[in-house]
């Protein structure tokens, strides 16, 4: 029912009235919001289940409603006749846009939507019995000037039997969907306003903050918004109207369609801190140049550590043989460190450019996305295996390795590839500064994510554009001798040991099913998933949280030379430490939308959890034995 908060609810009332006598004339069958139910498999495993999405595609110019209105509309509501066996959850809803309309604030989709929902299939359900089933859904469909209710017959064709091909376009509709915040949020009431507490990491950017209240009775819709940053929690404050009690469901639109969905208990709020409500009214533009700022100085700097990493330090090593070899001509050695940066740039936008798409597209993805494919893996193993060759003297590539190609007119072009290859075999890596700076992409709009890309190929390049452009610099390189060639296959051993490491790798993606790795067991205690990490949790413990992968060398030279340690190991265990780890070798949607709430998309993230801490504690992307002893002894 629609919520008369105020009386110029009446006018919209009299239009909806109106409409609801003209509906006969708009034809049988006719909606204006046209429904589309879909299984996501059409034969559900008995035991098991599937996924419904519920399209709604909306006539030009009409709009839809979130599952409360706002000041005026309801959400959908569907009456089902389902076969003995099988049960379906309520609907989840992605983020919607605010609509004001004669005054009154409505909760709206103007584009076409899709809701999810649940099927549970009973275990002692028989294969090959027929679980199709439909319902009447009601719903409410408006323009800026009249509303219309609306219902129709939706129905699914289902087969109790084994999981079949998914529907693609499921992976899209559910990365629109907000993810739900395990750790609840608290809000209380004092005098006429109601001040509601989120938490939000402080890494966590927040562009565009608006506040959806799905709980009726509690917040006046229209009132304006003040947000606030406390630490690890956002404040906000707004005009109470009702009488409700109890918990509360909010979503917090953090940009966009991108959000989270909290449960807030009765509870005391902490005070206002720094004001960032006004953000999206005053100071957007400076708010978008002060991150774009902070996350592009952050990439550089990533950039630049990452020539110390082993699978780049090799190709950075003999770029300077290069500059060695060509001795005095200046002009020649510039044209050739242009020619890198050129490179790293190019691949970094590339790359930054396919991760943006491919997001703007509803996939799950971060940063080295590539490297959880087969495919990308064996070509870059074709390419390790190729420099390891060439460093080994077995052959030459022009312009590459130190040889004497490297001084003649193909430098430029061996230049250019060199660095494309060095900021392609980067992406595995990862140091201080990089994930926060990719991290920050997730808030930026794709005009200004796209550069702090470009900013990783800058950093990458900018030690050899440093030495080409400094006289002072290349006087300090070792001159032209024998020493050279044995240098140069000295650096055929990184580059093997990295070969080899993408061998391993695609052995063990080749061997492995093509699902979601969620659930892989881990020699560092239980798979991480939502329910592991909130079991942990409950259990009073500290929890320590390994995100990483096979293609992950930062994540690797942590856990052989840090996690893995004895004394390590013993000092988690003395203090009762759950440990969880989550596994990104292979796409895990889950394990995505983790690092996203951490306000990161790359690898890798260490959380601790604090027995009674409402939010994690970040720790260091180099860690140290010292450093988790330390953590475990102040539990």
């Amino acid at each position: 029912m629609i919520a008369l908060t105020r009386p110029s609810l009446l006018r919209l009332l009299l239009l909806w009235l109106a409409a609801a006598l003209a509906v006969p004339a708009l034809g049988q069958g006719t909606t204006n919001i046209r429904p589309e139910l879909i299984a996501e498999h059409g034969a559900p495993a008995p035991g098991g289940g599937t996924t419904l999405a519920l399209l709604m595609t909306p006539a030009a110019g009409w709009h839809g409603y979130w599952k409360n209105g706002g000041d005026a509309g309801f959400g959908l509501s569907v009456e089902w006749d389902l076969p003995d066996g099988v049960t379906v959850q309520p609907f989840q809803y992605p983020v919607p846009e605010a609509l004001v309309l004669f005054g009154l604030v409505n909760y709206v989709y103007k584009t076409p939507y899709a809701l999810l929902a649940q099927v549970q299939v009973a275990d002692r359900v028989p294969p090959g019995t027929d679980l199709s089933f439909s319902g009447r859904a009601n719903w409410l469909a408006c323009t800026d000037q009249i509303c219309v209710p609306e219902k129709a017959i939706i129905a699914v064709s289902l087969i109790a039997g084994a999981a079949e091909q998914a529907d693609p376009r499921f992976e899209g509709w559910r990365t629109a969907l907000p993810p739900q915040i395990d750790q609840a949020g608290r809000w209380e009431r004092r005098g006429d306003t109601l001040r509601m507490a989120i938490p939000l990491p402080r890494a966590m950017a927040v562009a565009d903050p608006h506040l959806f209240v799905a709980t009726r009775n509690l917040i006046d819709y229209g009132a304006p918004q003040r947000i606030s940053r406390n630490g690890n929690w956002l404040v906000i404050e707004a005009r109470a109207q009702g009488d409700a009690s109890g918990p509360a469901d909010v979503l917090l639109r953090l940009e966009g369609t991108r959000g989270l969905e909290i449960q807030l208990a009765p509870g005391t709020v902490p005070a206002a801190g720094a004001p960032i409500a006004a953000v999206r009214e005053t100071d957007a533009r400076l708010f978008g140049w002060a991150l774009f700022g902070w996350a592009l100085g952050g990439a550089v700097l990533g950039g630049l550590l990452l020539n110390l990493m082993p699978c780049v330090f090799p190709i950075l090593s003999l770029k300077a043989l290069s500059l060695a070899r060509a001795g005095g001509q200046a002009g020649g050695v510039r044209r050739e460190a242009l020619a890198y940066l050129a490179g790293a740039v190019t691949v970094a936008l590339a790359l930054g450019g396919v991760l943006l798409a491919l997001r703007a597209g509803g996939a799950e993805v971060g940063w080295a996305f590539q490297l959880q494919h087969p495919l990308s893996v064996f070509l870059l193993l074709i390419l390790a295996v190729a420099i390891t060759a060439n460093l080994l003297g077995l052959y030459e590539i022009p312009g590459f390795g130190g040889g004497q190609a490297a001084a003649s007119a193909g430098g430029i072009k061996g230049g250019f590839a060199t660095g494309a290859l060095a900021a392609f075999v980067a992406t595995p890596c990862s140091g201080p500064f990089m994930g926060a700076a990719l991290g920050a992409t997730l808030a930026l709009p794709a005009w200004a994510a796209l550069p702090v890309f470009g900013g990783l190929g800058l950093g990458l390049a900018m030690p050899f554009v440093a030495v080409a452009y400094s006289p002072a610099l290349r006087s300090k390189l070792p001159k032209p001798g024998p020493w050279m060639a044995t240098f140069r296959k000295w650096m055929a051993l990184p580059m093997a040991l990295t070969a080899l490491a993408l061998a391993v790798l695609l052995w063990r993606q080749i061997g492995s099913s093509d699902e979601s790795s969620t659930g892989t067991a881990s020699s560092y205690g239980a798979a991480y998933t939502p329910a592991t990490l909130a079991d942990a949790r409950a259990s009073g413990k500290p929890v320590f949280v390994n995100f990483t992968a096979d293609w992950c060398i930062t994540c690797k030279v942590n856990e052989q030379t840090s996690i893995g340690r004895a004394e390590v190991q013993a000092a988690l265990d003395r203090a009762g430490v759950v440990q969880l780890t989550g596994d990104w070798t292979r796409p895990d949607p889950a394990i995505t939308r983790a690092l996203a709430e951490q306000g990161r998309n790359s690898l890798p993230l260490y959380l601790w959890y604090a027995p009674g801490a409402e939010t994690p504690e970040v720790l260091p992307q180099i860690l140290t034995p010292a450093l988790l002893i330390e953590q475990a002894e102040g539990a």
